[in-house]
């Protein structure tokens, strides 16, 4: 039981510290994504944490096992540096008694994927929509007193000199600059906001002022004033990305179609994948004290990278009705028959990686013997 507590203990302190990195550089990303278009006036500021927040599950739903798999590999690889394993090999443990006490924090990492994306993540991202859907209700959210804003149609910027507590603008500049027609140019004192309640369109209705068009350098252009004008405000769609399926509650996708099918599936597969990249990564992460702690890790990632991309391959496929559900379970399969192998066929593998170097070294000689021939 001790040795089980500090094998645990190590396992989860590094994948702890891999998972925090690997977090930070995708919040890092999505936070400035999320910015930059806040201040491009899509959504309102305080909606960006919000976002970030109900995104979070999501996010660990896909870093906890890579996270899990590389704290194996460092956590195993130190011990096999310091020939702590060594040691515990003279006391009896073997690897596959390794490879089951690897199995305890690697549950408990499965588990909480599983309740992340079986439950967290999908209504974090109904939240997410919920919330985006509420902002878009309101465009004066991402309106800021005193600076020209480019709206994102892409044809119109404004500028709004004060904007009171209740929502009320006052004196207000627009401007709409289309290819192929003239320049139109709208000065009102006050303005506001409002929602046709029959379509749900969203109007910009401006109060007591002029509009302007006409091409820039030339005299002749139209003057128009008005008491009460209205701008239909364009329907942004461009954040955040989400889908039907993302955000629909697991119980809702029992017996739907393609795509429900393979969504549920693959939220299946994540808890799933925790065990079998645990069960790859103990006989990976054996290495030589001469060869370092990070000998294997590259080869180990690139097989993880693998491993993910021919599950949102077929995941694909499945979605596109080209495959049969059984091929995302076929995935795990093979992989989970390969982790086997390493442990009980480990000689197989060794022979093998003995025979590829002994070929690649002679290769080498050869190379070297006809590169001297060459020179002399």
């Amino acid at each position: 039981m001790i040795i089980f507590r500090y094998i645990s203990r190590e396992v989860l302190l590094n994948m702890s510290a891999v998972s925090g990195i690997l977090l930070l550089i995708i919040m890092s990303g999505r936070f400035i994504r999320y910015l930059t278009n806040a201040a491009a006036g899509k959504y309102s500021v305080d909606t960006v944490f919000l976002f970030l927040w109900y995104r979070l599950p999501g996010f660990l739903e896909l870093i906890l096992p890579l996270g899990l798999f590389l704290g194996i590999l460092l956590a195993y690889g130190r011990l096999y540096l310091e020939s702590e394993m060594a040691v515990l090999k003279a006391t009896g443990m073997s690897q596959r008694r390794l490879s089951l006490y690897t199995l305890g924090p690697a549950a408990v990492v499965a588990v909480l994927v599983g309740v992340m994306s079986l439950w967290l993540a999908p209504a974090g991202v109904q939240k997410t929509e919920a919330v985006f859907q509420q902002s878009q209700q309101n465009a004066l959210d991402s309106v800021v007193p005193g600076r020209f804003q480019k709206q994102p149609d892409g044809i119109r910027s404004t500028y709004v000199e004060k904007l009171s507590d209740e929502r009320q603008m006052q004196g207000i500049f627009v401007s709409e600059t289309q290819p192929g027609k003239s320049l139109a140019v709208v000065a009102a004192d006050s303005g506001r906001q409002i929602i046709d309640p029959d379509t749900g369109a969203r109007y910009l209705v401006l109060e007591n002022g002029f509009r302007y068009e006409g091409q820039p350098g030339d005299a002749k252009y139209r003057e128009i004033q008005f008491s009460e004008y209205g701008i239909r405000l364009p329907d942004s769609r461009d954040e955040p990305e989400v889908s039907g399926v993302d955000m629909a509650p697991t119980a809702e996708l029992f017996g739907g179609d393609a795509q429900e099918t393979a969504q549920l599936h693959w939220r299946i597969s994540l808890p799933v994948m925790c065990l079998i990249v645990a069960l790859l990564a103990v006989p990976l992460s054996k290495t030589n004290p001469r060869q370092g702690r990070f000998a294997k890790l590259i080869p180990s990632i690139l097989l993880y990278l693998v491993y993910l991309l021919l599950l949102t391959n077929t995941r694909s496929l499945v979605e596109d009705g080209k495959s049969p559900v059984i091929a995302m379970w076929g995935v795990h399969l093979l992989f989970f028959g390969f982790a086997m192998s390493l442990l009980f066929a480990r000689g197989f593998w060794e022979r093998l990686g003995n025979q590829f170097g002994l070929v690649t070294g002679k290769l080498s000689i050869k190379k070297l013997r006809k590169g001297k021939a060459d020179n002399a």
